[in-house]
């Protein structure tokens, strides 16, 4: 049995790229019937992006929803281990990440190196998004694999909103 898939057709592969671009634009409809034919929720392109991973990217929540709803995995990570969670943090998109929570998303979710996504947002300076987090159970005591906190990431990039929130908790 050979390890490799079969090569695509040119159709496949333009379908597969139009259904890509409709979760990078936020087209809910045209995926939610698409997801009605049997497109499966969790679809991931040759990154291991998933639909969710690039319609949270791209700030599309109603989107987001629609595909959470139909059984989408709010966790998928992609080929470099991240999660739509980090995505999320990184744009700073605060319904987005209550969003994600709400529907099954791991606070504690680490990247391969051990980085939450709370330390992911002490790196990014991103304070209302610590605030979510926070707020949703995240351990502000987890240490990525070289041993370094939140609050140690935000004291070596130098980030003050991060360090200001983390402080007073």
């Amino acid at each position: 049995m050979s390890d490799t898939l079969p090569a695509l057709d040119d159709e496949t592969l333009a379908f597969a790229e139009r259904v890509f671009d409709a979760a990078r634009s936020g087209a809910t409809a045209e995926l939610q019937a698409l997801l009605q034919q049997g497109l499966p929720a969790d679809l991931r392109n040759h990154k291991g992006d998933s639909l969710v991973m690039l319609a949270s990217y791209h700030g599309h929540l109603e989107t987001v929803a629609m595909l959470l709803d139909h059984g989408a995995d709010a966790d998928l990570r992609n080929n470099n281990g991240q999660t739509p969670l980090a995505g999320a943090v990184f744009k700073g998109n605060l319904p987005m990440l209550e969003l994600l929570l709400a529907k099954g998303a791991d606070v504690e979710g680490a990247t391969p190196d051990g980085k939450t996504a709370l330390m992911m947002a002490a790196m990014f300076n991103q304070g209302a998004a610590i605030d979510v987090l926070l707020a949703h159970g995240a351990n502000q005591q987890a240490r990525e694999q070289g041993g370094l906190s939140a609050l140690d990431l935000a004291q070596r990039m130098n980030t003050a909103q991060a360090l200001e929130r983390l402080q007073t908790v």
